[in-house]
C-alpha cells in the first residue's frame, strides 16, 4: 500500500513556489495531504480561504475536504460541473 503524499504550508503561505510543488506532487499522485501551520493562519475561516484558493488555483478536476487544519485534496479523472 503507498503512503500519502504529505505536505507543509508555513509562514509564507500560498505562494507561487508552495503551488509548483503542489502541481509537481499531483501529476503522479491521486491525493494529497497538505498541514497548514500556525505560523501561516490563526482560525479556520481562514484555513477555508486558503484552502479555496488552492483549489481555485488548480481547477475543477480537484476536490478538498478541510479537516482541523489539514486539507486533503482529491484529483479526479474529469473535471467537476
Amino acid at each position: 500500500m503507498r503512503q500519502l503524499k504529505k505536505l507543509q504550508m508555513g509562514k509564507n503561505g500560498l505562494s507561487d513556489a508552495f503551488l509548483e510543488q503542489v502541481k509537481t506532487v499531483l501529476e503522479t499522485e491521486k491525493v494529497l495531504k497538505i498541514s497548514i501551520l500556525k505560523s501561516a493562519c490563526r482560525d479556520k475561516a481562514e484555513a477555508k480561504e486558503i484552502a479555496e484558493k488552492l483549489i481555485g488555483e488548480l481547477g475543477s478536476k480537484y476536490n478538498y475536504r478541510l479537516v482541523g487544519y489539514v486539507i486533503t485534496i482529491v484529483k479526479f479523472r474529469k473535471a467537476q460541473r
